[in-house]
């Protein structure tokens, strides 16, 4: 007998069982903010003031000056800062792939939770509970830390296989993706 998730085996079993279980209790106790399992995080400390980090980040427009992968952005929902409800879609190097984002929770001056509604290569399809959080926490008088955290459940066999094959690679985009913004804030203020 296989589990839901497609695997045989007992461990993979009971993990997808705890995963469900974890799903429904939430559920059943109306819990409003769930938030499917932690994957992975990366970070980065940036030479610059936490207001002025959040202001760049907080730029939806800005997007393609730090992002290694993203060459263009359409403001969808016409806002070209960050707000609870604001969508964005991302065109990727290449020109064959985009994603859609959308910003569901921000803490001014704390953290920004976005959401991977629709995306040309499948992953929102697969990993449809896709979070991301992005947090921001000042350190000393002049340097922020930034951290990027991914979560998303994988109940199915192709989500575990996506996990699999994909987790080590966002990692490391997310972090060339950190290096790059730091690179780009440092700069503008050096040169300022």
């Amino acid at each position: 007998m296989t589990d839901f998730g497609g695997s045989s085996l007992p461990g993979n079993r009971l993990k997808a069982e705890r995963e469900l279980a974890w799903w429904v209790s939430n559920l059943l106790n109306g819990r409003q903010d769930l938030q499917p399992p932690f994957r992975s995080k990366q970070e980065v400390i940036i030479d610059a003031p936490l207001e002025t980090v959040w202001s760049f980040s907080m730029d939806l427009t800005r997007i393609p000056e730090f992002h290694p992968r993203v060459v263009k952005v359409d403001l969808l929902s016409g806002k070209a800062l960050r707000e609870p409800g604001a969508s964005y879609k991302c065109h990727l190097s290449g020109g064959n792939h985009t994603c859609i984002e959308k910003d569901i929770e921000i803490v001014p001056l704390r953290k920004i939770v976005t959401v991977l509604p629709d995306d040309t290569f499948g992953i929102s399809k697969i990993l449809s509970d896709y979070t991301v959080e992005t947090s921001f926490q000042k350190v000393g008088h002049r340097s922020t830390k930034v951290e990027i955290s991914h979560y998303y459940s994988t109940t199915t066999l192709k989500a575990k296989l996506l996990n699999l094959i994909a987790k080590g690679k966002i990692a490391r985009e997310t972090q060339a993706t950190l290096n790059a913004a730091k690179a780009t804030i440092e700069a503008a203020l050096h040169a300022e």
